[in-house]
């Protein structure tokens, strides 16, 4: 069931409001929509995804190299 066009202005005035007085809950809302509509997830800050990004590659390149030290170790070891 669709809103009416007096109903859509009354949810927008109430959105300009919460914008106007809150902008924290109002950001909180708008990713709770974001998310309910199959968006990206919760809002980040702007280097939050690249710092992300690195940090899981710089664990990747950790374990990598946990991983060869210790197929080095068991080489060394056996022969």
């Amino acid at each position: 069931m669709s809103l009416s066009g007096r109903e859509r202005r009354i949810l927008a005035e109430i959105e300009r409001a919460l914008e106007r007085d809150d902008p924290e809950l109002a950001r909180r809302v708008a990713a709770i929509n974001k998310i309910e509509a199959g968006g990206e997830g919760f809002a980040r800050e702007p280097g939050e995804r690249l710092r992300m990004w690195v940090l899981r590659h710089v664990w990747v390149i950790f374990w990598v190299g946990a991983l060869v030290i210790m197929l080095l170790l068991v080489a060394v070891l056996t022969t």
